[in-house]
């Protein structure tokens, strides 16, 4: 029960760290490379209002996971089995990128990311070329991360410090999960309203390039945030948001 214990906490870090190393990763991917942000402007890539991504915290949990079952030697050949394993981490990965990217359009009618220009991608949702990125991420992890963390992850599970940081940033995320869930309930109605699939990233970006535009102040960290009613706001701009998050 103890073990059971410990593996829970250090998933649980794994899941704060993961989730704001993802985080950053998305912030400097959208700023330097999205072609949803042709400004190429600093944009909050986060659904929640801090800097975190829940996306990446329950990838690097995985990551952890499947990287510990290397010492069963699935595969004789060791260079053969870590090809193996990073496959593994990349498919994982994806599956879990297209739930999350399927949930989202489904439900809330949001599209968090898109890939309809990417070859071979599956509605947008998950393609080869970002499968790859996982692979490489995969191993990147297994080199550098991996092997180091395991200590440090060992010492940290008996200290009760570590158990506080824990806590605090699930009661933060959980707080901030609530508040965006609320907004993102009024984006669904938008799109329920007007037939359209809301793109998440090009309306943040759209939003601070209006706020740019009126010398209005710009919230990075509240990137939907305006001095108008929100309601107001989704109307004025009706007929861009028809030629840039398109139709059904």
């Amino acid at each position: 029960m103890v073990i059971f214990l410990n593996l829970l906490l250090v998933l649980a870090f794994l899941f704060c760290i993961g989730s704001v190393a993802g985080w950053t990763l998305e912030l400097f991917f959208r700023r330097f490379i999205s072609k949803a942000n042709p400004e190429h402007k600093w944009i909050n890539p986060g659904f929640c209002t801090g800097p975190y991504l829940p996306l990446y915290g329950v990838g690097l949990c995985l990551l952890f996971l499947i990287a510990s079952l290397e010492n069963y030697n699935i595969i004789s050949n060791p260079i053969w089995n870590k090809i193996a394993l990073f496959g593994a981490m990349a498919i994982c990965m994806t599956i879990i990128e297209y739930i999350a990217g399927v949930i989202s359009l489904k439900i809330t009618k949001v599209r968090l990311w898109d890939y309809s220009e990417e070859w071979g991608n599956i509605g947008g949702i998950v393609c080869p070329k970002f499968s790859f990125y996982w692979a490489v991420l995969g191993a990147l992890y297994y080199f550098l991360i991996h092997p180091h963390i395991l200590g440090a992850l060992s010492w940290l599970s008996q200290n009760l410090a570590f158990s506080f940081f824990v806590g605090f940033f699930f009661g933060v995320f959980i707080i901030d999960a609530a508040h965006s869930a609320h907004f993102v309930a009024k984006l669904k109605a938008f799109a329920e309203e007007n037939n359209v699939i809301v793109k998440y990233e090009n309306l943040k970006s759209q939003i601070r390039s209006f706020h740019d535009k009126t010398s209005q102040k710009s919230y990075f960290l509240f990137p939907f945030r305006s001095d108008k009613p929100f309601s107001e706001y989704m109307k004025e701009f009706r007929e861009d948001f028809e030629k840039r998050i398109g139709k059904k």
